[in-house]
């Protein structure tokens, strides 16, 4: 069955017939969209790194189950621009602060500077008190107002001022997830007018604008609702929101193009709007459902991660891509339909117009150079691309941190404190959870308590070593024997204390302050040493705390993420394989999509560790994080894996339909370029202007470095690789492209049928 007679075709005919109908039920699904999206921030979760069986987290969960440690915490810092912390009017509105702070709902303990020196800053104007609470961090935001509106400072009887800022794992998700919906806004408001202005341009039509910018528009509205209602039974991170939002917009307006493009074309050769939509949906609609899937097989990769954080926005992309098909294939044809050859309406002086391609443009001529010279073009190209992913050679991998925040954030203004005030890991120490073979605090379990202690304080990665056996560098082990025979009576206020909040039958906990950042490969390797040591027969070392965490996030990862790319591959091979009944035609899109990802990943690292635009003026400098984002080239090989799959779809479809026609591979070759690259230049574009606005409006660096990572990957692809690379190799390769088992698309020129044919075809 040829395309005339295609499911597709049909189905074009029979959405033309109903076509006020379908756009009556669109504008029922939108009107009860808008006010779902209104609630959906607020059904929306931070954090989504959790894994309980990470080590780090069986650590933390032998620390709060043997030492009832919580492991959620916050620290409220204490800044004066004039006055010292050891100033006794400022200790006293301090120790003030701290005590309504003691008397909130949910707070368990507070350390203040007072009783760790450490807690003062180099200056002395700055001092941070930690403060242990109820629950988990995602569960106390609800406190943070009641928590900050305690530890105010009022100013001093002279006017001094001491700022306050409350730190720690429920502030970093609130100033998250305040700064992902404020990035989410501030895009939306660019990325739809530039669109509007770059369609404008490649039509020469306002009509025709008009159309791709409609459906975006309700592509974005019904993924953002769908994805209201997929909250209800799935976990779903605040990332969801910029993600979905970017890859529904930029899919609906693409796929619009796509088809606006196709179905003026056949308007312009002769047909009538009824035939010219049915062969619209038969060619470009047929395209356009093949590519959406590899797109979507690429999200579903995210749902084999374990952490809700991937799986989440795996699940995003996918109600996105949905959305984005299902307006492609229902809505854009019903609109379509009701335009008519008014869709050409309102011509403007600049851009393309309505007629059909021609088959000797520039496009053509670029093809034909690069099939006359396919290695004086591969190699430099290929060159040219190695060059760009080379910097993700040396990337450093690691888990978000408050880094990633905008700088008026509490939790950046926190992290920047620790930074200028205190060293490198005062801020994120290693918690050992150290178990012996009996009693901790019996004579024999100190002294190996006591000489493990002092070979970890030889480290020259480790700066500090904190336990029930350091509290005093002069006692010896028979010392601390006799201070702990008895510990609920020990005659030393600090032993007592020690003794009940580090120690409880045979675990006791090792706090590690590492000499160096968590994420520097010192401290990384220092959290895998922890890990082998044995203090003596029977004892058992588990370490917890954020580099521990970071380390085990991404090894868990990294584990699982080849499998990952393995079975999105296969699957794209397949589904490719049935597309064009080709074997050699999905592998060749394969490898060149890789190339285009290299080259994304080695921005990555370039931009985000190694400050490649620091240098440039506000707001397009990026100030460098020293690492790339774990999750982060995870996420774009399984968004750009299929969103660069796409172009390569929609240009060898064009090129099928050539050779179908005439069986001259070259020849193919040049008229598919020509007649598809004004159109795919186009498309491609609009995906860097979405993903480029999300990469320029946002203050939170994930969402940044996503965005720019897909404008680079889209561009490339769409230019270096399909204008160069997939010429050149189509021709290296000749008739073995449409090599398939049991047969081939036929080689031999066939007839083209005549619009008159196509007509009465359509017109039944």
């Amino acid at each position: 069955m040829g395309p005339l007679g295609s499911l597709f075709a049909w189905w074009g005919r029979a959405v033309y017939r109903l076509r006020w109908a379908v756009v009556l039920v669109w504008i029922a699904l939108l009107a009860g969209a808008a006010p779902l999206i209104l609630h959906l921030p607020d059904r929306l979760r931070a954090g989504g790194f959790a894994e309980p069986t990470l080590p780090a987290s069986r650590a933390q969960a032998t620390l709060e189950r043997e030492l009832r440690l919580p492991s959620n915490a916050a620290a409220i810092f204490y800044a004066s621009a004039d006055r010292p912390y050891a100033d006794p009017t400022v200790r006293g509105a301090v120790a003030a602060s701290l005590e309504r702070v003691r008397q909130a709902p949910g707070v368990l303990a507070i350390v203040p500077p007072d009783l760790n020196s450490r807690q003062i800053g180099r200056s002395g104007k700055v001092a941070y008190a930690i403060v242990s609470l109820e629950g988990q961090a995602e569960q106390t935001l609800g406190q943070l107002p009641d928590l900050e509106a305690r530890a105010a400072v009022p100013p001093l009887p002279d006017g001094t001022r001491i700022e306050t800022t409350l730190a720690g794992g429920a502030s970093f998700f609130r100033d998250l997830q305040g700064a992902t919906e404020r990035d989410l806004r501030r895009a939306e408001l660019i990325t739809l007018p530039v669109a509007a202005a770059a369609l404008a341009i490649v039509f020469g039509s306002l009509a025709a604008a008009s159309v791709p910018v409609l459906v975006g528009g309700a592509t974005t509205l019904l993924g953002l609702a769908a994805l209201y209602v997929l909250s209800f039974p799935f976990d779903l991170s605040v990332f969801v929101l910029n993600l979905a939002s970017m890859l529904a917009l930029g899919l609906g307006t693409d796929y619009a193009l796509f088809l606006v493009s196709r179905y003026r074309e056949e308007l312009a050769a002769g047909a009538e709007p009824q035939v010219a939509l049915a062969a619209t949906l038969a060619t470009a609609g047929r395209a356009v459902f093949f590519s959406a899937g590899t797109v979507f097989i690429g999200l579903a990769g995210l749902l084999a991660f374990r952490f809700m954080l991937l799986r989440s926005l795996g699940i995003a992309g996918m109600a996105a891509v949905g959305a984005a098909v299902a307006a492609a294939l229902t809505l854009l044809p019903a609109l379509l339909a009701i335009f008519g050859r008014r869709i050409n309406a309102l011509q403007l002086p600049i851009g393309g117009g309505a007629s059909v391609e021609s088959t000797d443009g520039a496009w053509a001529r670029l093809a034909r150079f690069v099939l006359r010279h396919p290695w004086r073009v591969i190699v430099p190209v290929l060159a040219l691309l190695a060059g760009l992913g080379a910097p993700f050679a040396g990337a450093r991998l690691s888990t978000p941190d408050a880094r990633i925040l905008p700088p008026d954030t509490a939790s950046r203004r926190a992290t920047e404190l620790l930074a200028a005030e205190f060293d490198a890991g005062e801020g994120a120490p290693l918690l050992l959870a150290v178990t012996a073979p009996g009693p901790v605090t019996a004579p024999a379990q100190l002294n190996t308590l006591y000489d493990f202690t002092r070979t970890l304080a030889a480290d020259p990665r480790i700066k500090q070593v904190d336990s029930i056996v350091t509290l005093d560098p002069r006692l010896t082990p028979e010392q601390y024997a006799l201070l702990y025979a008895n510990p609920e009576a020990s005659p030393d206020l600090w032993a007592r204390g020690a003794a009940q909040a580090l120690a409880r039958g045979n675990t006791t906990l090792v706090s590690v302050t590492p000499a160096f950042d968590s994420i520097t490969p010192e401290t990384r390797a220092l959290v895998k040493a922890l890990r082998v040591t044995e203090p003596g027969p029977g004892w058992r070392v588990e370490v917890s705390g954020a580099a521990a965490g970071a380390l085990d996030l991404t090894d868990s990862l990294y584990r699982d993420f080849p499998m990952v790319v393995a079975l999105v591959i296969g699957v794209t091979y397949v589904l490719l394989m049935l597309t064009f009944r080709s074997v050699v035609l999905p592998a060749k899109a394969v490898l060149l999509n890789l190339l285009s990802l290299a080259a994304s990943y080695g921005a990555l690292a370039a931009v985000f560790q190694d400050g490649l635009l620091q240098w440039l003026p506000a707001p397009l400098s990026i100030q460098p994080l020293g690492y790339v984002e774990a999750t982060l080239p995870i996420l774009l090989f399984c968004t750009l894996f299929g969103l660069s799959m796409d172009y390569e779809v929609f240009l060898l479809s064009r090129i099928q339909e050539e050779y179908l026609a005439t069986g001259d591979n070259s020849r193919s070759v040049a008229a598919g370029l020509q007649r598809s690259g004004r159109v795919i230049t186009g498309a491609a574009a609009i995906v860097v202007v979405v993903s480029g606005a999300f990469a320029l409006a946002a203050d939170v660096v994930q969402i940044k470095a996503l965005g720019l990572g897909i404008a680079i990957a889209v561009l490339v692809d769409a230019t270096i690789v399909r204008a160069l690379l997939v010429p050149a190799t189509m021709r290296l390769l000749g008739d073995w492209n449409w090599w398939f088992p049991g047969g081939a698309p036929p080689r031999q020129p066939t007839p083209a049928p005549t619009r008159a044919t196509y007509n009465e075809s359509y017109s039944e």
